[in-house]
């Protein structure tokens, strides 16, 4: 992505006609929350709580100026009423149906848009248990070639695209996470994976298929689970040749919402730290692929990383060096998805004594993930229509695993990553960059929150 590229203020191509949201996992729990959510959004039956782009404000400029513009104001977000969503799902059932057997929203809620929900059928997707062990797919393509499923993946996006009269498109995984992989050869430019895939390596899993998809048709590709996916440099040359951006992985939503939260807090105060112990149990889907060790290693990398890059052990050897940090999923069906997170954290302060801090978070996991879908999509659709390809960096505040460029560390403060979030948002539409220096207020000024003379 090079600054020229950028497209700034009135630049930006307007978000005109309609957005359609692609979605691997259309039937599950997450999926049918954020589908069904932004539909009672639409008609005036539920707030938008907990979306950055529907509620969220943006300072500008000095504080006296008390310039704070909602954000969909400020920078040029689709509308809700333009979006119109499509996927695949590996099972048959309808949004509606979907909805009901996931058990997040009650029939008050569900009910009242069966009409809609009812009308959304996922398209068949490419499935293969190797990768998600726990799970059998009924709704699946036939094709055995990768070659032909890719082509397959792009004929439908083609279709839903002609058939809806859809102007633009993102895609954003809300499948299963899939078992454990790291980078190989094949994964190592353009050529090579795509070489892989017309000679059928085993080694290729569904989500790379989907996002490759996209990637050849121009759209972009959001990935909400900790596979190995796009985060490879054959994705990203792709991305790049193309002109798409790119964003992953793995929605932060619970347990590791809640570390990158508190973690900040201890290192801001150089609060030593002994040992962090996470566990969780939850009972929907997302449970039953994590009950298998392979796709557990998946997430669990994912969550392991984000105290060692907060803390800085190499930095403050004395306070975060030895410190244990173990990580527990544990699949407990009667929970469903009111997921339960237990954090027992042993701290230590002046002169090394100790202290413990107990996080019992009972949440809901769909009902976080739903608003941060809808934040990236319409932040994705910004990026594209702004000329931004490749990884955006500046969506970290939304990921247990910020894709960063390969010489730098992720940033996994809660804080920093909204500071560089909005930041962007303020850089595209010209406006200052915040600081919070401060200091500018009190040197020559007349009065206090005037101007500063000049």
């Amino acid at each position: 992505m090079k600054k020229d590229s950028i497209k700034k203020g009135e630049q930006i191509a307007p978000p005109s006609g309609k957005l359609g949201i692609l979605i691997p996992g259309i039937g599950g729990a997450v999926s049918t929350t954020f589908v069904a959510g932004v539909e009672l959004i639409r008609r005036g039956l539920a707030e938008p709580i907990g979306s950055l782009t529907q509620l969220g404000a943006i300072r500008l400029g000095k504080r006296y100026e008390h310039r704070a513009p909602k954000i969909k104001e400020f920078v040029p977000l689709a509308g809700l009423e333009d979006i119109v969503f499509g996927g695949w799902d590996i099972y048959e059932a309808n949004g509606f149906e979907a909805a009901l057997y996931a058990r997040v929203l009650k029939r008050e809620h569900l009910d009242p848009i069966k009409d809609f929900l009812g009308g959304i059928s996922p398209m068949k997707a490419v499935f293969d248990r190797r990768f998600v062990k726990n799970l059998d797919g009924t709704h699946v393509k036939s094709s055995a070639g990768l070659a032909e499923r890719l082509e397959e993946l792009k004929a439908d996006i083609a279709e839903f695209k002609a058939r809806n009269g859809i102007d633009r498109l993102v895609m954003i995984w809300c499948g299963s996470t899939e078992v454990h992989q790291k980078p190989q050869e094949i994964h190592q430019s353009a050529a090579a994976l795509r070489e892989a895939v017309n000679r059928n390596d085993q080694r290729i899993a569904p989500s790379m298929l989907y996002a490759l998809a996209a990637l050849e048709s121009g759209i972009p590709f959001i990935n909400g689970a900790p596979n190995l996916t796009i985060d490879i440099p054959a994705m990203l040359e792709l991305a790049g040749n193309n002109g798409v951006p790119v964003a992953g992985k793995d929605f932060k939503t619970g347990q590791t919402l809640m570390k990158t939260i508190l973690a900040p807090g201890l290192k801001s105060r150089l609060l030593g730290l002994e040992g962090w112990y996470s566990t969780n149990i939850l009972g929907n889907r997302d449970g039953l692929v994590l009950d298998d060790k392979d796709s557990f290693k998946t997430k669990e990398e994912s969550k392991l990383s984000v105290l060692e890059y907060i803390l800085q052990p190499h930095l403050y050897p004395s306070l975060y060096k030895n410190y244990y940090h173990k990580v527990a999923i544990n699949y407990y069906p009667p929970r469903g998805d009111n997921k339960e997170g237990w954090d027992c954290i042993d701290i230590f302060g002046w002169l090394g004594y100790p202290m413990q801090i107990k996080v019992d978070f009972q949440c809901r996991d769909s009902i976080l993930a739903a608003p941060l879908i809808l934040d990236l999509v319409l932040f994705m659709d910004l990026a594209q229509r702004s000329g931004m390809s490749g990884i955006q960096e500046w969506l970290s505040f939304y990921f247990k695993s910020p894709m960063v460029q390969e010489n730098l560390y992720p940033e996994h403060d809660l804080f920093i990553q909204s500071m560089k979030l909005k930041n962007t948002l303020r850089y595209l539409m010209g406006e200052e960059q915040i600081t919070h220096f401060g200091l500018d207020y009190y040197m020559n000024t007349c009065e206090p929150c005037e101007e500063p003379k000049k």
